[in-house]
């Protein structure tokens, strides 16, 4: 009888501790879209400058809608500067940077790349924070526009 006893105590802990373990939820694959593309492209100066006026939009794999909560954006442009050493002129980097909360791109971002982005620059969105439709928050893959 005690045998008994102590298998039903066991299966009754047992399938106790299976209906409490939480059910782990699979986020949905997001996507981030500037205009018809998504992810990282590699697009001509004039394409990027006329998205970049689009608002980014991130939808999940069954095409629910997210709402952009804030993201960073990045102007990796190429400069030339002056070696002190030699005086000569030499290639370099420039970044430029910020945290937005609305999308598109505000006109003073925008103003200065116009007619200036070149072969090998890079804009680029990530760190972007999203909301479902739920109110849930979830990060996005980053977007990358690489000028050609």
């Amino acid at each position: 009888m005690r045998i008994i006893l102590a298998i039903f105590i066991s299966l009754l802990t047992t399938n106790t501790s299976f209906a409490q373990q939480p059910q782990k939820k699979v986020l949905p694959k997001l996507i981030t879209m500037l205009g018809n593309y998504k992810d990282s492209v590699k697009l001509t100066a004039d394409e990027a400058e006329r998205i970049l006026a689009l608002p980014l939009r991130i939808v999940d794999d069954k095409r629910t809608v997210y709402t952009v909560a804030s993201y960073q954006f990045l102007y990796r442009r190429n400069v030339y500067t002056e070696d002190e050493q030699t005086g000569n002129i030499v290639p370099a980097t420039s970044l430029a940077a910020q945290r937005f909360v609305d999308t598109p791109l505000p006109e003073y971002w925008l103003k200065p790349m116009r007619g200036e982005l070149k072969p090998g620059e890079v804009v680029q969105f990530f760190d972007i924070i999203v909301k479902d439709p739920n109110g849930k928050v979830a990060f996005a893959p980053d977007f990358k526009v690489t000028i050609i």
